[in-house]
């Protein structure tokens, strides 16, 4: 490899699309795409935080078949193609048990954390297999194989999304589109704490991580850009040989 590839403009001429990308770890999914030479739209249902500067901030709610669409037409619109999309957007609330999550709230997880992924894959990547190349990364969540009673609807649409990752994978790889997988760990984001306060409050017990640290062999939470270097890697041509793999970064709490 030459200094220019590995350096920090090593995706100079690369369009990219980043949902989530308005805060915590899409935000800095947005930094590291831009400081490596992409041009890059960053998505969110509104411009939260702040928006990396050098990014088109297009406002979009991919939750819905409308919103994926409109996203898509700006996206195309803004870059002129699509090179790199980084599927962040994701969350959904605790319930106190799985029976408490309403029927709307298990179709918003899916609409948020597997469906947007698909409808916005769907729409981008004929022009991806028309080039030749692109590359997808979909953000999953370590919580996946540990499921817990408030979280059921968020890791089910999440465990879609892995199975519907690798399926994914292995249909474009002849046409030379790459699809992976990004698995975070406990990080340090402002939906992050949210969460985790809200799940304590219903509890009634202290906030979960609160001993959740001591369980991380490297002794500290995530940080966005953490997640961020495994998301660039992945859409770097220094990950050319890999697609339908999931690369988990949690500082070494679940992948052991």
């Amino acid at each position: 490899m030459t200094t220019t590839e590995h350096g920090a403009q090593e995706l100079a001429g690369k369009r990219a699309l980043v949902t989530g990308g308005s805060r915590g770890i899409g935000a800095a999914v947005v930094r590291q795409l831009l400081a490596a030479g992409a041009e890059v739209v960053a998505t969110a249902r509104s411009a939260t935080g702040t928006v990396p500067e050098g990014a088109t901030f297009v406002a979009a709610d991919v939750r819905t078949a409308a919103g994926t669409r409109a996203l898509a037409d700006a996206a195309r619109e803004t870059l002129g193609g699509v090179d790199i999309l980084v599927h962040n957007a994701g969350g959904a609330r605790p319930h106190p048990g799985s029976a408490d999550i309403p029927d709307q709230e298990w179709q918003d997880a899916l609409d948020l954390n597997l469906l947007a992924s698909v409808r916005l894959d769907a729409l981008l990547t004929p022009g991806m297999r028309e080039q030749g190349s692109g590359a997808i990364v979909h953000v999953s969540s370590a919580a996946v194989p540990t499921p817990v009673a408030p979280f059921l609807h968020y890791t089910a649409a999440k465990a879609a999304l892995e199975n519907y990752s690798r399926g994914l994978a292995l249909e474009l790889a002849p046409s030379g589109v790459r699809v992976n997988i990004v698995t975070p760990g406990r990080t340090a984001t402002p939906g992050g704490e949210a969460t985790r306060e809200e799940w304590a409050r219903l509890a009634g017990a202290p906030e979960p991580g609160d001993t959740a640290v001591s369980a991380v062999p490297l002794g500290r939470d995530g940080l966005p850009d953490d997640i961020a270097n495994a998301v660039l890697f992945l859409v770097s041509e220094r990950a050319s040989w890999l697609t339908g793999s999931g690369l988990v970064v949690d500082g070494g709490e679940f992948h052991r």
